[in-house]
């Protein structure tokens, strides 16, 4: 069977449920620095990337997002590995394509912010263009099915790395997110609304956010740009308990410590699997089409996205089922005398 292409899959009102969150993902297991997050593992444990990318496939994704996020010339400069760009990008890609269709699933190029951007800086302008420019070219190369910008603070990134894809692309299609800050503009001055309405008529297929906001603080947002685009429409917040005082992943505090949680001591505000259901069931409501999770994001997360949009991956044969526990479910031998008596422990213990 032909794999459905990407634009096909959207047509109609139809899905794609994409897996973010490499950096964070391999950071937690030992192989990228925090501070850096330049993806150093590609080139290191290629095996690694591969086994990730099936993971979250065997999750439900429909999309091998290459990992080429800060795999960019800037970010390899940062550490001295500028003359492995090329051989990190490709690798990335080439894994990233083989996974894809062995699994059935599309193949993304990944573009991001490039952290030298400056409004009205032509030659940083410049320079952001070519780091763009050679991404792409590489993704369009080894066969990418569409093209993902993403993670941009400034709505003008944003829209240069829109007209790169369209200039240097060949055609493929692309989703153009956007990173929603502590307020409700971007850097240079747009609400995230228009921003997104501006790149829809500028001639992305997909807009929508990423990063920085967790479920609650980035939802009315995706509510504004569903009243504001006619195009389908992306999201994937960061799996954190973001607030109306904290609406970031950066600024959120440690409860114990009242010092800045990230990056190191994120995991004790993570989301519940309830909180992240609860997410996807209000995307699916609002009219997200491009849904997914970002940085924290990891397989069991990942499932819950997937089964709410519909979705049956491999994964699901795992899914919790407490009417098999041996206590708490209601298939087993364990008398209802000593059950009873077990719960009632197990609540005396805890008050105490």
């Amino acid at each position: 069977m032909t794999t459905p292409g990407f634009l096909e899959r959207l047509s109609n009102g139809g899905s794609v449920i994409v897996a973010e969150g490499y950096l964070f993902e391999f950071e937690r297991r030992g192989y990228l620095k925090a501070g850096s997050f330049v993806p150093e593992v590609v080139i290191d444990h290629p095996h690694l990337v591969r086994n990730l990318y099936e993971e979250f496939v065997h999750a439900g994704s429909d999309v091998v997002l290459a990992f080429t996020y800060y795999g960019h010339r800037e970010k390899m400069r940062l550490i001295g590995k500028e003359h492995l760009l090329e051989k990190l990008n490709v690798d990335a890609l080439k894994i990233a394509r083989d996974v894809a269709d062995r699994t059935g699933t599309l193949m993304a190029g990944n573009i991001c912010n490039t952290t030298i951007y400056e409004t009205g800086n032509l030659e940083a302008q410049e320079k952001t263009k070519g780091i763009f420019k050679e991404q792409i070219e590489w993704a369009v190369q080894y066969g990418a099915d569409f093209i993902v910008a993403e993670t941009f603070s400034d709505y003008g990134e944003a829209d240069l790395a829109l007209q790169c894809i369209k200039q240097y692309g060949n055609g493929l299609p692309s989703v153009v997110m956007i990173a929603p800050q502590t307020t409700n503009t971007t850097h240079d001055g747009l609400s995230y609304a228009e921003a997104c309405r501006k790149l829809e008529l500028s001639g992305a297929d997909i807009v929508g956010l990423n990063c920085h906001r967790g479920p609650r603080t980035m939802l009315p947002l995706l509510r504004e740009i569903r009243k504001a685009c006619k195009c389908p429409i992306a999201a994937l917040p960061v799996p954190y308990r973001t607030t109306t005082e904290n609406p970031t992943m950066q600024s959120l505090k440690d409860p114990d410590t009242g010092k800045r949680s990230f990056p190191s001591d994120l995991t004790a505000q993570l989301c519940s699997r309830t909180q992240i259901e609860e997410f996807a069931k209000e995307a699916k409501e609002i009219g997200v089409q491009y849904v997914g999770l970002c940085c924290g994001n990891s397989s069991h997360f990942q499932r819950i996205v997937a089964e709410v949009y519909g979705r049956k991956p491999p994964s699901s044969k795992f899914s919790p089922d407490m009417s098999q526990h041996y206590v708490f479910g209601n298939k087993s031998n364990f008398s209802l005398y000593n059950q009873k008596g077990l719960l009632e422990t197990v609540s005396q213990n805890n008050a105490e």
